[in-house]
């Protein structure tokens, strides 16, 4: 069997991803897009594409009834669906595999009995497979869940038995956080994979996240290509991964992949896959779920193994067989890849326009990306813009090269985390191969304020050497004092100018002079800055400034918690807005009494629009 022209039913750099596979491959493609991707970089690389229609992703790259008409008009014979949207709907890889075409994934028996955490728990423990303890029930009752969860113990994880991405999933420490937990788990689930069915498992505080990759082929081979360490993480999704886990011997990974493998055998499983498992600060691991795709982090892997994972996957669903066995795998060097995300370092999503785009110089470094000048990031999809990787011969060579990477790159137009990606990787824990899960919920606020004392003190010298004539000191009266207004993140700051002995025209420095000091030299003039308090109008946890609650993003309201009248305290939920896949609450950041509230449920609101507005207690 031959595949001549495949279909990715999906976008962004992974569908530049399989495409780049496949035409190297000699099969032609087939992109599919909504009405905002109309010109995104996958449609212009394909062969062909063809329009599905539609905004959000539920009225384009989830409707089955359009992708498979799509692969009719186009004389696709093949289907890759990247990850994310279809990629794990049993339903989806069904209907291909009836309609005549070659699913490139594994069966969609496989895939309800694996993409179902509870499930998949289900198979491991009968495998022998270390699980931790929980419930994966049919009676998903809240008066049940509540029951089951005060059995198990705090703390517990509540976590949607469909889906991944870390949606629908909450950590609960003691009992009265239980009941909200369970609600808003079961909200985010139901919205993001359209099964509200959860299961509960004691948690770990501090665990790491390790991840194998496996591959299985139709003649009975099944193998595993090493592990990743995946333990940075921001509202349990990825952000840094790496191969091979600095907390994983040779012992280990034998055993996890030993693990991995039976899983994905007793499953019937085809294709690439990925076992996740927690590991304790014991060393001990258990497993957490199985993806039935491809991984987004699948580069560190082929830069370790030297395989191409997309090649592998399309080789096998046309009946190839995997030629090398696990005793022939050698892993070489250290990868580690970023996301770069649309995002601020408080991890609020961003939409907008790249206005400018420069790629780190070739040479040593992988970026799959779909950004070009002129991209509106829409919110209708993850913040999610492309990932960059390097391999290297040592983790330490690979981490500084990758931080470099970050520092040469530009995208300007809106926020990304690009610096506070660098500030994790140049982090002393995270250079001695010791960050858990918790690394950023522990080290992330520290992390910010560095960045945003860097950031306010570069804001502040550009901000006067703009006032500079071209090559020299600005003509000031002597003794010269005067207020210097400056905006920074939204927050105006009156600034006293005065001026300073001993520094020639032109020459600038800055240097710290104690949290929240910036002292900036410009020309002959000193700028002192210190003690800068302040609340933004628009905080970036989408907290009230003043009176008013405002929208930190585009998004849509999922839910509206207080009414007209309502006495509301510090912390109180107020708006639960749905922007990039993921929920976000709005709380107030003081006491008071709602004046107004501007919303309701389901309407889709602008950056900076109200919400609601608080008067005084």
């Amino acid at each position: 069997m031959k595949i001549r022209r495949l279909l990715i039913a999906n976008r962004g750099e992974i569908a530049r991803r399989v495409i780049r596979t496949a035409h190297a491959l000699g099969i032609e493609t087939v992109a599919v897009y909504s009405q905002p991707d109309a010109a995104a970089l996958h449609v212009r690389e394909a062969t062909t594409s063809v329009a599905l229609g539609g905004q959000a992703s539920a009225d384009s790259y989830l409707r089955i009834d359009k992708v498979l008409a799509a692969a009719r008009a186009s004389g696709a014979d093949a289907v890759h669906p990247g990850y994310g949207f279809l990629s794990e709907n049993a339903e989806f890889a069904q209907a291909v595999e009836d309609a005549g075409l070659t699913w490139i994934g594994p069966p969609a028996e496989a895939i309800r009995t694996l993409g179902n955490k509870s499930r998949a728990k289900e198979l491991a423990q009968a495998r022998g497979v270390p699980c931790l303890p929980g419930y994966q029930g049919t009676d998903q009752s809240e008066e049940r869940l509540l029951a089951e969860g005060r059995d198990i113990g705090f703390p517990l994880m509540v976590k949607a038995a469909a889906g991944g991405g870390g949606r629908g999933m909450r950590l609960v420490t003691e009992e009265s956080q239980l009941q909200a937990a369970l609600q808003g788990a079961r909200s985010e689930a139901l919205s993001a994979f359209g099964s509200g069915e959860l299961l509960l498992e004691h948690a770990l505080l501090r665990p790491r996240h390790v991840e194998v990759q496996v591959f299985a082929d139709m003649h009975g081979n099944c193998l595993h290509l090493g592990e990743r360490d995946c333990s940075v993480q921001r509202r349990h999704q990825k952000i840094i991964e790496e191969t091979p886990s600095p907390a994983v011997d040779p012992a280990m990974r034998q055993a996890m992949g030993k693990s991995a493998v039976e899983l994905a055998r007793s499953a019937g499983y085809l294709g690439a896959g990925t076992v996740e498992f927690l590991v304790d600060e014991d060393g001990a691991f258990y497993l957490m779920e199985m993806n039935t795709r491809l991984q987004v982090e699948h580069p560190v892997t082929e830069m370790v193994t030297g395989l191409d994972l997309v090649e592998w996957q399309l080789r096998v669903a046309c009946g190839e067989r995997l030629p090398f066995k696990q005793s022939d795998l050698r892993l070489q060097g250290h990868a580690i890849e970023v996301r770069l995300c649309a995002e601020d370092e408080e991890f609020t999503p961003h939409t907008g326009r790249v206005l400018v785009f420069l790629p780190p110089p070739p040479g040593g470094t992988r970026f799959d990306h779909a950004i070009f000048e002129g991209l509106e990031v829409s919110p209708h999809y993850d913040s999610m813009l492309g990932k960059l990787i390097v391999h290297a011969p040592t983790r330490a060579e690979a981490v500084s090269r990758l931080a470099a990477a970050l520092d040469r790159l530009q995208v300007l137009g809106l926020p990304t985390n690009r610096r506070f990606l660098s500030a994790c990787l140049r982090h002393p824990l995270f250079g001695e191969g010791l960050a858990q899960i918790p690394f950023l919920a522990e080290h992330g606020d520290a992390i910010r304020r560095q960045l945003r004392e860097e950031e306010f003190g570069v804001a502040a010298e550009a901000a006067f050497s703009a006032l500079l004539p071209q090559g020299g000191a600005p003509a000031l009266p002597s003794p010269f004092t005067r207020p210097l207004r400056i905006r920074h993140r939204d927050t105006l700051f009156d600034v006293p100018l005065c001026e300073a002995d001993g520094v020639a025209p032109g020459q600038a420095q800055v240097a710290t002079l104690g949290a929240g000091h910036w002292h900036v030299q410009v020309g002959a003039v000193d700028l002192f800055i210190a003690d800068a308090s302040f609340d933004p109008p628009v905080a970036a946890d989408g907290g009230t400034g003043g009176t008013e609650l405002r929208a930190p993003f585009n998004g849509k309201v999922i839910a509206v918690h207080v009414q007209t009248g309502a006495t509301v305290r510090r912390g109180d939920p107020l708006v639960t807005l749905e922007s990039m896949k993921l929920e976000h609450v709005l709380s107030a950041r003081g006491d008071g009494i709602v004046d107004t509230v501007e919303v309701e449920t389901g309407q889709q609101v602008l950056p900076s629009q109200v919400l609601v507005t608080i008067g005084a207690a």
